[in-house]
Parts: structure tokens; sequence; C-alpha cells
């Protein structure tokens, strides 16, 4: 199966609907699910985006669901098709996330130590140059964001 023909798919669905594709994970396990995360694009009227309905996941999944058969682009037995929210501890995967996102919280977690650590927590403020900029402590550290293995939001209360 071609992961990225279904995010193809996905992603001509969810932007005919206005929103945008977060991620798409396969997993095979009981029983084999295609989950599909979507959101709605920041704009100038949404900040960092209006956020994601049930109606909203009701009507990618219909959608996809079509398209998915039509083209036939998961093969074998039955699968699970699940469309939701990316969540508050969404994951960062695209640098555009880094400067959506500046002034929240986020976890990182680098391949290489960065300032003599593999593990940061801090504020992100923004991204240029392939540099990802987080407010730790009150300091600033810069991290590669090639270098990043992987980063998500803190749920803040």
């Amino acid at each position: 199966m071609e992961l990225e023909k279904i995010r193809a798919a996905a992603e001509r669905v969810a932007s005919s609907l206005g929103m945008e594709v977060v991620d798409v994970e396969w997993k095979v396990g009981k029983q084999r699910f295609l989950r599909v995360y979507i959101d709605r694009p920041a704009g100038p009227e949404s900040g960092t985006g209006a956020g994601i309905s049930h109606s909203d996941c009701q009507a990618v999944s219909e959608q996809l669901s079509v398209l998915l058969d039509v083209e036939e682009l998961v093969p074998g037995p039955r699968y699970i098709l699940e469309i939701s929210s990316p969540g508050l501890d969404r994951k960062l995967s695209k640098p555009a996330d880094y400067e959506r996102f500046a002034g929240r919280l986020a976890k990182v977690w680098t391949n290489e130590p960065v300032e003599n650590t593999r593990y940061l927590e801090g504020r992100l403020r923004g991204y240029a140059d392939g540099i990802v900029q987080l407010e730790v402590k009150d300091h600033v550290v810069a991290v590669p964001f090639a270098g990043i293995r992987k980063a998500q939001l803190v749920v803040e209360l």
C-alpha cells in the first residue's frame, strides 16, 4: 500500500472542504486502521486554526471512503477509516507548524544533543532558515529542524 497516494487523496478531499491533512497513519494489529488527522488552516480570522467539528470529520470520512474505494488505494481485507482532529497535544512535523504555534509550549526530542540534552521543553519562538527557536527557562535555544526526531505541543490548562 502506498501511503503517499492515500495522503494525496485525503488532501484533495480535505482541501475541497476548506481543511488540511495534518498526518496519515496506517496501523495493523487485530484490525487494520487508516487514521487521517485534519485541521482548519490558520488564517487571519482564525489565528492558529478554527478547529475541527464532528461534522467536519464525518464529511471528510464520507468523501474519502468513496475515493479510497474507487481508486482502490487500500488493498486487502476490511479496514477501519478514522478521521480525527490532531488534538491539543498535536505533533509538530512541518516547519510551518513551528511558526503557526509560536508562543505555545512544546516538547522536542532531538537525534543529537543540543546544549547537552536530547529533550527540551519550552515555548516556541518560531522557525527560520532551518532552525527552530525554543525558549527554555528564559534562554532561547536554536534547534536544527533536520535534527528533530519528534516534537509535540503541550496542553496548557
